[in-house]
């Protein structure tokens, strides 16, 4: 509705008759209304009492001309056939796409591979080619169904990774394995340790024989393996600091010893021993890990630095007691080693001791009495034996203080007996 108001089928104006409703200052002039028109309302406003009539006819023709200004825009598109109505369908086909329950928990339904470009060509060069009728409604697009994974590679040559067992992991250790299943945490460390400590005596006998520069490498060869298996034995990997300091500490022993003479070669070990005891209780004080740590690491420390000076008696022993000692533990611990029953291999070990001390004392100066050093020399490698095979050892364990152990802890039976039988 427009501002513009008709009374009596003329145009009102409110300045006909030159007077207007204003004066010259924009204020309304009350005095000079024309006597045929009522003012009602100061401002423009609608007049809401007036409805224009309109007839059937008019309203007829503004549709069709509304009708005829659609189809002039549309003219382009083609018309398509009127369907014949189906009341029935069209409302049960509209059912059942959007209102029943099948349309939405339906297995996916394969959707049809699109042709490539060529096949269309060729398709619509031979008139095959059929217009598919437009759905009524746009369906969702189907999802779609994942290719199967492709098997690993190593199944064709073989499984990769084993299968997921109810028994464990079978590549675990054999002390992992003990330790799982309850058994006993002695764990002996085989043949091939016993071979290494074989060779290793043999070795030390063999320097011994040529003099004391001869010893000192294997006898160095033993301190460094009995101070790295020391601090593995008791769980404490790395321990760079620790087994330097052990390690140190023997060669402190051995250049002590060297510098003073077989002859105050117990006061050597034991000066030593003293030094390398305060200089660990040094260390551990100035470490900031936990009192209990410090403790264990501490005692750990002075352990293995004892084992390592301790072992300078070879150095310090007869040389021919140092011969027969090295042959007796390499005997006692193959003899160990092989498959008997507990009680039999300890005897077995004994006896092949005190026989190879019996052997080598008569290619020495010792004789018979080699019988007891041997005897005694086997006795303590099977301690020192025992001892690396306690609390579930790793390989580790076995190659280093499996080995370095039965002659580390025959060393103070070989120096003790040595001086006391030649």
């Amino acid at each position: 509705m427009s501002n513009d108001q008709y009374y009596g089928g003329q145009q009102y104006d409110p300045y006909a008759n030159g007077t207007g409703n204003t004066n010259g200052n924009g204020q309304p002039n009350q005095g000079q209304q024309s006597p045929d028109v009522t003012q009602t309302w100061e401002g423009q406003t609608w007049d809401t009492t007036y409805q224009p009539a309109v007839s059937y006819e008019q309203v007829r023709a503004d549709r069709a001309q509304a009708q005829q200004a659609q189809q002039a825009q549309q003219g382009y598109q083609p018309q398509q056939p009127q369907q014949p109505y189906e009341p029935y369908a069209s409302n049960q086909a509209s059912y059942e796409s959007y209102g029943t329950p099948a349309a939405y928990y339906t297995e996916p339904q394969p959707q049809p591979q699109p042709q490539s470009q060529q096949e269309q060509a060729h398709a619509q060069a031979h008139g095959h080619a059929q217009a598919a009728p437009a759905p009524a409604y746009a369906q969702d697009p189907a999802p779609v169904e994942r290719e199967p994974v492709p098997a690993a590679a190593g199944e064709a040559g073989g499984p990769a990774w084993s299968s997921p067992t109810t028994s464990g992991n079978t590549r675990i250790t054999d002390a992992q394995r003990a330790r799982a299943e309850g058994r006993s945490p002695v764990i002996e460390p085989g043949m091939q340790p016993a071979a290494l400590t074989a060779v290793l005596g043999l070795l030390i006998a063999a320097g011994a024989a040529l003099g004391t520069y001869g010893l000192l490498l294997p006898l160095v060869l033993l301190q460094g393996l009995t101070a790295a298996g020391w601090f593995r034995l008791n769980g404490m990997w790395p321990a760079r600091q620790g087994i330097a300091l052990a390690f140190a500490g023997g060669l402190a022993a051995d250049a002590v010893l060297l510098a003073t003479g077989r002859e105050h070669a117990a006061a050597a070990i034991l000066g030593t021993l003293g030094v390398w005891v305060l200089l660990c209780l040094v260390l551990q004080l100035r470490s900031h890990a936990d009192p209990d740590e410090r403790v264990y690491g501490l005692m750990a420390t002075i352990a293995s630095a004892a084992l390592t000076v301790v072992a300078t008696g070879l150095l310090g022993a007869e040389p021919d007691a140092v011969v027969v000692g090295g042959i007796a533990v390499a005997a006692a611990v193959l003899a160990r080693a092989l498959p008997l029953p507990g009680p039999v291999s300890l005897l077995a070990a004994l006896l092949a001791s005190a026989g190879a001390g019996i052997a080598a004392g008569g290619l020495t100066d010792l004789g018979t009495s080699g019988a007891l050093l041997g005897l005694g020399a086997g006795a303590c490698a099977l301690i020192g034996l025992r001892v690396a095979s306690y609390d579930y050892p790793s390989r580790f364990v076995h190659m280093t203080a499996g080995v370095a152990l039965p002659l580390t802890a025959a060393a103070p039976a070989v120096y003790l007996l040595g001086r006391a039988l030649v």
